[in-house]
């Protein structure tokens, strides 16, 4: 599956339109009712125009001759018309407010799941600060553009169709000068949006590029910090936000030049209307009155064509996000179980790899034909060198990935067999870069456990020595943990997560350098209560530091995409091999 790239061009507008489609005319109850609404106040703005002319005809007839009760009483009524028209329009906001809030919420959902089902190999493609970006600014341009575009497009049909037909029944060559004019209005719309479309693609992707930067920055502030690397990262910032600023910039000098350039054709459009409209009053053509509606009315035909044309910029961007949304909802799932895959139950933990190979790029193998086997109840070390494979090994027992080549079994039967759910359940996992949530200590370490009580809990942190610790924090089990755990030590968080494995009922534990931030006295401790908790389950450790792993059943030493070497610690030091040389050179 490849990761989410844009081109400079939006690849189906068209598509991300007609799926867009779907999500709102999930609301067509307030879209109904919107589009009545929005119709019954068009039909009162129109009718301003027509009571503005017969109330200028009562005041054109002349001195001692006009009736002022007929100027008030059409007056009057097109004052109540707009009124009524704008508070209407009111109404119509706030309808589709509601309805592009829950079109967002339904869009953020998606994503949402989405992300969840995705596999892992996704967000080691992808980065996080693009993936964040399409679930929040590119959700709040949709919902912004729908919350008022969607209005004023109603609202503009009704305008235009409606200013068309008084124009023509008041005169039709007046009409015909408007008329000659809309298909410059039109050609020139079409030939914009062919320019603007794909610099909105390139702003969205551009926006996604930098938000990814400052994620990955804020991340790793403390290094950024004690490399004194402030202003190499600020050039950096300086660089992906002027990139960002250039698309923006150019995105939009292209869109702000539609509704000058729409308002300069209509006026131009005015002004051919003024010239003969005086032309057919002299000739009593038409009445003052007439004329006045008549200029009105094409105001408001022109105005709609203007704020449309005002409209393509967020109408381009909104497509060029929903673009984005839709490749991220499109992205390749983990594949489905197989249909009589079945529920892992009642595990032994006997776990076994044959001649398994495999490779995160087409053409880079890393790990080879390696075989293994693990039996139940027993601790098994994987050790190497970086890159040999260790993470990988663990990353295909939990079917993150499938081998490309051999087998995977757990007590016997391939694990392809097994639904993906039971089969990760049937592990514990504690990896070197730990994972904490914003919540209270408790609910951290009963994460992976429904209704884990608090004694429970307590006996966990007591097995992994961190119950005294938590005992001195303010309020004990209670104390909220602040986001990504900032307000305890690594070491702490890492203990946390040990103690979250340690309540978990699962037949088989995964550590992946597990210890690495505790102090060695505390190591010694989790290990001495891993060995007593872990009776009887199968348990692999993924460890630099070897002395850790010395009484390990089975240690495992992977070179190159290959177990070179197995034995006990004292049965591989005696062969002088290749895990001797690593063993020799952490203590000399």
């Amino acid at each position: 599956m490849p990761p989410i790239v844009h081109g400079s061009k939006p690849k189906n507008a068209r598509g991300a339109l007609r799926r867009l489609l779907s999500y709102i005319t999930r609301y067509r109850l307030p879209l109904f009712a919107a589009l009545a609404l929005s119709f019954i106040s068009n039909i009162l703005a129109l009718l301003g125009p027509s009571l503005a002319g017969s109330a200028i005809n009562e005041a054109a007839a002349g001195a001692g001759r006009v009736n002022f009760s007929q100027v008030w009483y059409f007056a009057s009524r097109m004052l109540v018309c707009y009124v009524s028209s704008s508070l209407i329009t009111i109404a119509i906001n706030v309808v589709m407010m509601h309805v592009s809030k829950r079109i967002a919420q339904n869009l953020r959902t998606d994503i949402f799941e989405k992300l969840l089902r995705l596999p892992v190999g996704f967000f080691d493609r992808n980065a996080a600060g693009d993936i964040i970006s399409r679930a929040s600014y590119d959700v709040d341009v949709i919902s912004t553009s729908l919350g008022t575009d969607i209005v004023q497009i109603l609202t503009s049909t009704v305008t235009v169709v409606g200013s068309l037909v008084m124009m023509l029944i008041i005169s039709p060559p007046l009409s015909a000068v408007v008329l000659v004019t809309i298909p410059v209005s039109v050609g020139y719309a079409v030939w914009m949006r062919r320019k603007t479309r794909p610099r909105f693609a390139r702003r969205s992707k551009s926006y996604g590029a930098m938000n990814g930067f400052v994620e990955e920055m804020f991340s790793g502030q403390k290094t950024i910090q004690a490399y004194a690397y402030e202003e190499h990262a600020n050039a950096r910032f300086e660089q992906v936000n002027g990139t960002a600023a250039d698309a923006y910039y150019d995105a939009d000098y292209y869109g702000c030049t539609i509704g000058p350039t729409m308002g300069a054709i209509n006026n131009v459009s005015l002004g051919l209307v003024s010239m003969l409209g005086a032309v057919l009053y002299m000739t009593g053509g038409v009445t003052l009155g007439q004329i006045s509606s008549f200029v009105l009315y094409s105001r408001r035909f022109s105005g709609p064509i203007n704020e449309i044309a005002n409209m393509i910029n967020d109408i381009f961007s909104a497509l060029s996000a929903a673009e984005r949304i839709f490749d991220l909802l499109d992205q390749e799932e983990e594949g489905a179980d197989l249909p009589d895959a079945r529920t892992l139950a009642r595990v032994r933990g006997d776990v076994a790899l044959s001649h398994v190979a495999f490779g995160y790029t087409p053409g880079k193998t890393v790990l080879k034909d390696l075989t293994l086997k693990a039996d139940a109840g027993k601790l098994i070390a994987i050790v190497g060198p970086t890159g040999a494979g260790k993470t990988t090994i663990i990353n295909l027992l939990m079917r993150f990935y499938d081998p490309s080549a051999g087998q995977i079994t757990v007590d016997g039967t391939d694990i392809r067999r097994f639904t993906r759910s039971s089969l990760r359940a049937a592990y514990a996992m504690v990896l070197q870069d730990t994972w904490v949530f914003r919540g209270t200590i408790f609910e951290n370490i009963a994460y992976g456990k429904d209704g884990a009580t608090m004694e429970e809990v307590v006996a966990a942190a007591k097995a992994a020595h961190i119950h005294s610790f938590i005992l001195r924090l303010p309020e004990g089990y209670q104390t909220v943990i602040s986001e990504d755990g900032g307000n305890i030590s690594k070491g702490q968080k890492q203990m946390l997560t040990i103690a979250r494995a340690m309540l978990y009922d699962a037949h088989m534990l995964i550590l992946d350098e597990a210890t690495s931030n505790v102090d060695t006295g505390t190591e010694r401790q989790i290990q001495a209560a891993m060995r007593r908790l872990m009776q009887g389950k199968t348990c692999f450790v993924i460890a630099h530091r070897l002395s850790t792993i010395r009484h390990a059943d089975c240690i495992l030493v992977v070179r190159q995409g290959d177990v070179v070497e197995q034995g006990t610690h004292e049965e591989l030091m005696k062969a002088k091999g290749f895990y001797h040389q690593l063993y020799a050179a952490q203590f000399e």
